[in-house]
């Protein structure tokens, strides 16, 4: 299957306005990791991910299938950048200590980039896949917003969109010691910021191609009168699965 790439045409938003992951979601992640050698961000896009490892792992190798979101990731010592789709890698069979894959798992072939993870997992290694859904913007927001989510772009997200949605419980995940857990991501962003977030989403970017016309312009007007000119917290509510290998 060809891997897709939905995010190259707009890396630079990408980088700029897309979250990053609480301390307590690596904490957990990190509760399920003994050796801190080497680790495997997968489909690290700008390198968010790989950034957060680098700080607490020796080495952090960090592929993606866009060349253009590796020009603009993160940049340190202890982190090797290179093009790779999640189902076929490089890497040498028992390598890495912990694996992830964040917001991303839903783009793959799951059950082949699973056996790729036996393949270049140390014995007893930790995989960690997460996602997060619809940011939660306050009762006075989250029915417009929801709106335009369903209806406004609905039909403009790829049917991948279905596995976030609920919250990859349809998913295989065949690991031992399984646990979910649930966190949450906060904010605080003026509206313009907001709707240069919401221009990252796929089915945005989808929208303008095939309409020729940016649908968060009009977007914001309509919320602008809730909002305000200040800022609002925003919650992203995150989930994630881990387990070893």
């Amino acid at each position: 299957m060809q891997p897709l790439d939905r995010f190259s045409g707009h890396a630079d938003l990408y980088a700029q306005y897309r979250i990053d992951y609480p301390a307590e979601l690596y904490d957990f992640v990190g509760s399920f990791v003994g050796n801190r050698q080497t680790a495997w961000d997968c489909a690290t896009g700008n390198g968010q991910v790989a950034g957060a490892l680098a700080a607490v792992f020796e080495q952090v190798e960090a592929t993606d299938i866009s060349e253009t979101q590796l020009i603009l990731a993160v940049q340190k010592p202890n982190i090797h950048y290179q093009l790779s789709p999640a189902e076929q890698t490089p890497f040498a069979s028992q390598t890495f200590d912990l694996i992830t894959v964040a917001q991303a798992l839903h783009w793959f072939d799951v059950s082949a980039f699973h056996q790729e993870v036996r393949r270049v997992a140390k014995p007893g290694a930790a995989i960690a896949e997460w996602g997060y859904g619809l940011v939660q913007l306050g009762l006075d927001l989250d029915p417009i917003l929801l709106d335009f989510y369903r209806n406004r772009i609905g039909p403009y997200w790829d049917p991948q969109r279905k596995y976030i949605d609920n919250e990859y419980a349809t998913l295989p995940f065949p690991f031992v010691n399984a646990q979910r857990a649930t966190f949450t991501a906060q904010r605080t962003w003026t509206l313009d910021r907001f709707l240069n977030y919401l221009r990252t989403w796929s089915a945005v970017r989808q929208y303008i191609h095939e309409n020729e016309e940016d649908p968060v312009k009009w977007f914001g007007e309509e919320l602008k009168p809730i909002w305000g000119d200040g800022e609002r917290t925003v919650h992203f509510p995150i989930f994630l699965r881990v387990g070893q290998v």
